[in-house]
């Protein structure tokens, strides 16, 4: 079942950036998995207290979204495969068979040098 523990336990990214003095100082950390849901966030004078804010926010609202039934977001796995549908001409497509038996895996690394990740 999920349920609170369920959620705090999943692996949720937490951004923590410098807020410039100008606009106060300090630091903030959120949640981007939410950034479409709910805005969890936490500030503080150090990254620490930052993340202590966020912390109990995000319990804090996880206990509301859930008496409400909202629908919680899992964490966003970048990482994970999903199909799409390319078209590439025969010529570039012989010329992959020949250097590689994976297309896919093939495609995937040629991105990501092109694409510099």
């Amino acid at each position: 079942m999920k349920d609170l523990d369920y959620y705090l336990n999943l692996p949720y990214k937490i951004e923590i950036t410098k807020i410039p003095s100008d606009e106060g100082g300090g630091y903030c950390a959120m949640m981007p998995d939410f950034k479409d849901v709910a805005v969890f966030y936490g500030d503080g004078e150090t990254k620490s207290e930052a993340l202590n804010e966020l912390e109990k926010a995000f319990k804090i609202n996880l206990e509301t979204m859930l008496e409400q039934g909202y629908l919680i977001p899992e964490p966003n796995d970048e990482s994970k495969k999903i199909r799409v549908n390319v078209s590439l001409s025969q010529k570039v497509l012989n010329a992959i068979d020949k250097v590689s038996s994976n297309r896919s895996a093939f495609l995937e690394k040629a991105a990501l040098k092109a694409l510099s990740l």
